[in-house]
């Protein structure tokens, strides 16, 4: 069965999968909104896009912090969750620091086991507690680097319309 578009005018008004009175013989790929000029079907238009807004480029900042984080060739986890918790382990390091614990302690968290932390990979990877609090704290400015990129985005006269996509505009 072949379909037919219903025309108002010139315009399809709507499609019918069979013929109906008043209706023409139309290609599969023809919807409302096409124009049959001179035997020839016209597409609409493309719509405008809709103007990029600060909430736009918000939702894109905060994909960019919960997509995870690169440190020392290996890619983590940085969602809301996985930050609480590299914060509540950074102040483990950094009060074992405090009381003495030395690069190349593994076990600096008061447990017989080395100190792991897991990549988004699910491999295990020791840390020492100042590496471990180093690695808080590069997680601390990659979410402060992209709050602050984002911010420039927004202060811009107009936002660009490839703001999510051209990596020029984030860290």
């Amino acid at each position: 069965m072949t379909n037919h578009a219903i025309i108002n005018g010139n315009t399809v008004d709507n499609i019918s999968m069979g013929p109906v009175p008043g209706s023409v013989e139309c290609p599969d790929y023809v919807g409302r909104g096409w124009t049959l000029e001179n035997g020839e079907w016209i597409a609409p238009p493309a719509p405008e896009p809709e103007p990029v807004t600060a909430t736009d480029v918000d939702e894109e900042r905060d994909r960019r912090i919960n997509a995870g984080m690169v440190w020392d060739n290996v890619t983590y986890q940085t969602r809301p969750q996985d930050r609480e918790n590299i914060a509540g382990a950074s102040i483990l390091a950094l009060a074992a620091i405090s009381n003495g614990a030395q690069p190349g302690d593994l076990r600096w968290h008061g447990e017989d086991t080395d100190f792991v932390w897991i990549a988004e990979d699910n491999t295990t990877h020791t840390f020492d507690a100042p590496t471990f609090f180093a690695f808080s704290q590069a997680m601390a400015r990659h979410k402060s680097a992209h709050i602050f990129a984002a911010r420039a985005i927004k202060d811009m006269t107009e936002i660009p319309a490839d703001y999510a996509t051209n990596e020029a505009y984030w860290p």
